[in-house]
């Protein structure tokens, strides 16, 4: 844990927040300005301030942000379809350096996005 880190300070619940799933590795919450009727922050307990700091050992923990955002969808019945996205650094939109993966849904999106 980084103790300057704001999604660290989430994870280990010395920041409220609405907490919508947690494991040893991952926890998930909402995000405070959503962009989206659903959108959730899921984010790796192990931290690393962007997927350029990710390295081969993390490829489990990297994978698994993805199926828990699908079983999240899953659980908010987001049939018509949804977005994940993961921002890297501040040139697409980074803004709290804590990787992290945003689960979009509940409206239309179009492509490309930005």
């Amino acid at each position: 844990m980084n103790k300057d880190c704001l999604f660290c300070r989430i994870g280990a619940k010395q920041i409220p927040s609405k907490i919508v799933y947690e494991d040893p590795e991952l926890f998930a919450f909402e995000d405070i300005s959503p962009q989206a009727p659903t959108h959730i922050l899921i984010c790796p307990r192990k931290h690393f301030e962007s997927l350029t700091d990710a390295s081969a050992e993390d490829q489990v923990v990297l994978g698994k942000l993805q199926l828990v955002a699908a079983q999240l969808a899953r659980e908010r019945k987001l049939l018509q379809g949804y977005r994940t996205v993961l921002n890297n650094g501040e040139g697409a939109g980074q803004s709290v350096f804590h990787l992290h993966l945003h689960l979009l849904g509940g409206r239309p999106f179009r492509w490309p996005p930005g």
